[in-house]
């Protein structure tokens, strides 16, 4: 049986739960199965895709071209990632948060800082580091009305993944965003220091505007390799503020971590560079040397 046909009807999936597959279209969500030859490409649909259903069989017959992709948590076509910080407990981790928006460069995606707790310390620095690159910071203040009211504007006609470490917060913004969410928090463990892990599953929340959200698992630690692979040539094209100084350094082949005539070295030594950025590429840098062939096809499709 042909399921590609002209009754077929274009939507996303908004939630997949084992093996099936909650897809949105202009007549309705409906509760879909994939075909097995996906399976046999090794493709998997994934909230995000842009699908063709065949609504009477409740099947998926297509799963039309992605824009991006992130593997752990599978997500596709993401216009921003939004990342949840915030001023303490948890303490901002500044790698871990660099590492999400060299995944973000890497894959086209939009990365955005959201700081949370500012009442408390801290928020001024984060603001001017990632700023200072050139990247959306947010700042929220649940005690101002309408605190949210920017982000939700910037979330308008987008699909947007919300992460951060657990505790940061990110249930709570996503349902003062929009309280009909009604996404299950929790309070931190104080004693592991960080936030139970509420959220198990990825799952598009549609918003009024058009937009859509994902409230991604929280993460105590970051294994760069499981959101993608950047090999150790492509990291410093991660790091936007790295650009300027392309082609100065007195070495072609720089690595941009201990050679003499390093221009982003001198930039980081002389501040124009954050230095915790700077840490982040070299701590990068490193983990990409132990990077594996096998590895690196393992995650092609």
């Amino acid at each position: 049986m042909d399921f590609v046909n002209a009754d077929n009807e274009k939507g996303i999936i908004t939630k997949a739960v084992g093996g099936l597959y909650f897809v949105e279209t202009s007549g309705g969500i409906f509760e879909c199965k994939a075909r097995g030859i996906f399976r046999k490409d090794e493709l998997s649909p994934c909230a995000g895709d842009n699908v063709l259903i065949n609504p009477e069989n409740k099947v998926i017959t297509k799963i039309l071209e992605r824009k991006n992709s992130i593997i752990r948590p599978p997500i596709a076509n993401l216009d921003q990632l939004v990342f949840v910080i915030s001023t303490c407990e948890p303490e901002p981790n500044f790698t871990v948060v660099d590492k999400f928006v060299a995944v973000a460069e890497f894959k086209k995606i939009e990365p955005v800082v959201v700081i949370t707790k500012v009442d408390l310390e801290r928020g001024d620095e984060i603001k001017q580091i990632y700023e200072s690159v050139g990247i959306k910071v947010l700042v929220i203040d649940y005690s101002i009305p309408d605190c949210c009211a920017e982000l939700y504007s910037l979330l308008e006609g987008k699909i947007s993944a919300f992460t951060g470490n657990s505790g940061v917060g990110k249930s709570t913004l996503l349902n003062h965003i929009d309280p009909s969410f009604k996404i299950e928090t929790n309070e931190i463990s104080k004693k592991l220091g960080r936030g139970k892990h509420t959220t198990r599953q990825v799952e598009l929340y549609k918003l009024k505007n058009g937009g859509y959200v994902a409230d991604t698992p929280g993460f105590s630690s970051f294994d760069i390799n499981k959101y993608d692979i950047i090999l150790k040539e492509q990291l410093a094209g991660c790091f936007r503020e790295f650009a300027p100084f392309a082609g100065k350094c007195r070495f072609l082949d720089c690595s941009h971590t201990k050679e003499k005539g390093c221009a982003i070295i001198e930039a980081a030594q002389n501040g124009i560079i954050a230095k915790s950025r700077y840490k982040s590429y070299v701590l990068m840098y490193e983990e990409a040397k132990q990077i594996k062939e096998w590895e690196v096809k393992s995650k092609k499709q």
